[in-house]
């Protein structure tokens, strides 16, 4: 048997295939259409420049964004969820999963942690020996956990995640804007290509009608291509849209992520608005670029679980009467998640002025929460 290593580095080379199949088309299409259609085929001058410009535009898009989805390398869980040496060196020993657990549980008292196992247990990544972050996951294909992980794409050669979700969004947008673009511009000189092939004679031709020549080859099957793709990427593209629209990877579209309250489809979902802003940040002049401007560190995520949803009806989050205020526990959250939910109610102090009838007593309550 050959050994591993030379297998491992065999298997990285075929996962390249798709990648460079893709390339290979988009390059026939780029001489495809730059060349014979706008230069051999088009005879106003007019409108090939039109063409022209619009198809660099959608063409430099597609690129760019097809780029930065492949080369982004996908972001792993920090130090702070790895095991310290000691602990982890009893991990290992430990033969009871109970102890194992244990283990984990301990370590995992101080981390941001909202999700579960199926079972309950401390979601614990054996091959990356780390605790795994909310809604991250091991991708084999990677050998590595990813952060908010989606799926692993054969056409990129690379894990969806956090650090590329955007990315790979505006490729599917820019690649099916590219593909309608093509079949919208070409379909007129397809029609003329097809009725000249279909015709028994040259007499029985047109005095307008295109000549017969290789190009009709190229923009009789770049058609096909172009409307091919955009079935393909229509369908895909609308689905991401509605997971981005509902907050979820494709992994928890399949399997609901598991909360200390049970598993919930719609648990990080903050409204569509919020959701939206996500993945493509607060500034919505850079929604449509392929530069990184997702909020968040893709290690914690604002749950309308732990947090009040804006969709959901008002919870009243007062004290039984038999408790006390200190006793209502607090969960604490990070800076990127107050930045997400925006709402003043998890400030470090929260004012409250109240003004008896006469209006000339002011009393200010002060309520101290733990950040």
């Amino acid at each position: 048997m050959a050994p591993t290593h030379v297998l491992r580095c065999c298997q990285r080379g075929l996962a390249w295939i798709p990648v460079v199949f893709i390339a290979l088309v988009v390059c026939w299409s780029y001489y495809a259409y730059v060349v014979e259609l706008c230069i051999f085929t088009i005879p106003s001058i007019a409108e090939k420049i039109i063409y022209m410009v619009f198809f660099h535009l959608s063409f430099v898009m597609f690129v760019w964004s097809y780029w930065k989805t492949i080369f982004t390398r996908p972001a792993n869980p920090s130090k702070e969820f790895c095991l310290p040496k000691a602990e982890k060196e009893q991990y290992v020993k430990e033969e009871r999963p109970e102890s194992q657990q244990e283990i984990l549980w301990r370590a995992a008292a101080n981390l941001p942690l909202y999700t579960r196992t199926g079972a309950g247990a401390i979601r614990y990544c054996d091959r990356c020996q780390v605790i795994k972050p909310d809604r991250c996951h091991h991708c084999s294909a990677c050998d590595m956990c990813v952060l908010k992980m989606d799926h692993h794409c054969p056409w990129v050669n690379n894990c969806v995640g956090f650090s590329n979700y955007k990315f790979f969004i505006l490729f599917l947008c820019y690649s099916l804007v590219y593909c309608l673009f093509i079949a919208a511009t070409v379909l007129q000189y397809f029609i003329k290509f097809w009725t000249l092939c279909r015709r028994k004679s040259a007499e029985n031709c047109p005095k307008n009608e295109l000549p017969d020549t290789h190009a009709k080859f190229h923009v009789l099957f770049l058609f096909f291509v172009a409307a091919m793709f955009c079935i393909s990427i229509l369908s895909l593209f609308s689905y991401h849209l509605w997971l981005v629209g509902k907050n979820r990877s494709t992994i928890e579209a399949f399997r609901a992520p598991v909360f200390r309250t049970g598993s919930d489809k719609n648990g990080f979902s903050l409204g569509f608005g919020k959701n939206i802003a996500q993945v493509f940040g607060d500034q919505k002049k850079f929604w449509l670029l392929p530069i990184f401007t997702s909020q968040g560190d893709g290690l914690t995520f604002p749950s309308r679980l732990v947090n009040i949803d804006p969709e959901q009806p008002t919870v009243s989050l007062q004290p039984e009467a038999n408790k006390s205020i200190e006793d209502v526990p607090a969960s604490p959250l990070s800076e990127s998640q107050n930045h997400l939910l925006g709402n003043e109610q998890h400030a470090n102090n929260v004012t409250e002025h109240l003004e008896n009838d006469t209006g000339s007593e002011t009393i200010t309550i002060i309520m101290e929460r733990e950040s």
